[in-house]
């Protein structure tokens, strides 16, 4: 164990900073609202995650991450959900990043969840579709589980040719997508899917069947009535960093309203030309500016500025971490990582910010083996070291177990005679050449001791506390370990190194 104080302020870390049933009140309230300003029908576009929002509840600690889900909930008999996918990132094989998983698997994975939780699923759409195997076999596939699929066109010209655009060779080749919910929530598994071209799509189509209908929009970040520079909205930066996405005010808005807001580049580059869409279609744009489009209540749910601030601050840190190891295994670019210096320059935060990395490093001088250090919500930072047995992050995720479950560091939680055998197993019969336990099989090692040993037993009711606890290797750690953190709620940083 490496016994210390944690940080300037460390009970900061377990404080809550953002309102989250304040949110679900507001938001369900204001999104009826809108419903209302429109007629009785709403597409609402919802960009990011709907579910297991991680960076939002990272970012504003208190927010829990389905609370957009939860939100729908309430609106649940008044919503319907349309999934859409580009029927080119079919054919690629496209992974969403942060699971690992195809945009067409996880098409799926929504659908099922979302239905499992009581939501109406209506369609698939397959925009700039063309008939091709993979893309025809996956529609198959959504068909076969009773879903309705509709496609979608490549439009020339799109989206600057607004004659041909909203003309019938425009959208009017689209398929009209049948709904019945005055809310339809428009979704995918990820950016690029073409979610805002179906919302105007439906528009049009809408219009010329004379049924009047509106377009919202649901972007978490940035937080539009917070400051420019506010490190929440610097963290959202940090995170779309491969985008190079910029944070900017919200010029059309204030010219319209003498206020000032927060929007992001994209949104306010493409603003004249929805303004001009809406115009063609409804006859008049019901919006002044993009902060007019969206309908995100979040900033007004922040209860502790400071709470909040210091944890976006870290998230930008870690972000800066990821980039580096990103760039050392050939995923990020050089520019990824001058923005994100940047970045961290106006949030005023430094790697010595980071106050697991000095002892990670010091354990690792020390002993001259990988080592990593976690800091615990109370601000105590403790230790792991490689062994012959595992490596430094299994030791390390003991000694948490431990700690937590008011253990003496000497004491055993599981015998050699347990472990060797599995070690045995992965050199002579798996073909590994690394004998040492990954975490996820030290962790099924100690599930099998917690049936014979009250210390192990302990110890493994001890888990649901690593959430939210803060971990840096010294190295690049394996895709098991960091799948492992992951699905343990740890937040993990690595030098860019490899062992």
């Amino acid at each position: 164990m490496f016994g210390s104080e944690s940080s300037e302020n460390p009970e900061i870390s377990a404080k809550i900073g953002f309102d989250n049933q304040k949110y679900l009140t507001m938001q369900s309230a204001h999104i009826r609202e809108r419903i209302a300003n429109f007629g009785g029908k709403l597409y609402l576009e919802f960009g990011g995650k709907l579910f297991d929002d991680y960076h939002a509840s990272r970012v504003l600690p208190g927010f829990k991450p389905d609370s957009k889900l939860q939100m729908l909930l309430q609106l649940k008999d008044e919503a319907e959900i349309i999934i859409v996918i580009n029927a080119n990132d079919i054919e690629k094989n496209k992974i969403r990043g942060d699971l690992g998983i195809t945009y067409d698997i996880d098409v799926i994975r929504l659908f099922q969840i979302f239905t499992k939780i009581g939501l109406y699923v209506s369609s698939v759409v397959l925009t700039q579709y063309e008939s091709k195997p993979a893309v025809d076999a996956f529609q198959n596939r959504l068909e076969s589980l009773g879903l309705k699929v509709y496609h979608h066109y490549r439009i020339k010209g799109y989206p600057s040719d607004l004659k041909r655009i909203i003309s019938p060779d425009g959208y009017g080749k689209n398929d009209y997508i049948a709904t019945s919910r005055k809310l339809v929530v428009v979704t995918a598994p990820g950016p690029g899917s073409g979610k805002m071209a179906t919302c105007l799509s439906q528009l049009y189509h809408e219009h010329q069947r004379g049924i009047r209908a509106g377009y919202a929009k649901f972007e978490t970040f940035p937080i539009w009535n917070i400051p420019l520079r506010h490190p929440v909205n610097i963290a959202y930066e940090a995170a779309t960093s491969d985008l190079n996405d910029v944070n900017m005010i919200d010029s059309f808005h204030l010219e319209a309203y003498g206020e000032t807001t927060v929007n992001y580049n994209r949104d306010i580059e493409i603003f004249p030309v929805l303004n001009a869409m809406f115009e063609h279609i409804l006859g008049e744009s019901p919006y002044k500016s993009p902060t007019d489009m969206g309908v995100n209540m979040a900033g007004n749910c922040i209860m502790n500025d400071a709470v909040v601030c210091e944890a976006s601050r870290q998230e930008i840190i870690r972000r800066y971490y990821t980039a580096l190891c990103g760039q050392r295994k050939g995923t990020a670019t050089d520019e990824e990582i001058y923005k994100l210096e940047l970045l961290m320059r106006q949030a005023k935060v430094t790697p010595e910010d980071r106050l697991v990395i000095a002892p990670a490093l010091s354990k690792e001088q020390e002993t001259g083996e990988p080592a990593a250090a976690m800091q615990l919500p109370d601000g105590t930072i403790l230790t792991g070291k490689t062994s012959e047995l595992m490596g430094a992050c299994s030791a390390l995720l003991l000694n948490a177990l431990k700690y937590f479950a008011g253990l003496e560091d000497s004491v055993l939680l599981m015998s050699p005679h347990v472990l060797e055998p599995i070690q045995d197993l992965k050199i002579r019969h798996l073909g590994n050449q690394n004998p040492r336990l990954h975490t996820d099989e030290t962790l099924l090692a100690l599930s099998i001791c917690a049936t014979t040993d009250e210390n192990a037993k302990k110890a493994m009711e001890q888990i649901t506390k690593l959430r939210g606890c803060e971990v840096h290797s010294t190295v690049i750690l394996s895709a098991v370990d960091e799948r492992t953190f992951k699905r343990l709620g740890v937040n993990l940083t690595c030098e860019p190194k490899f062992s």
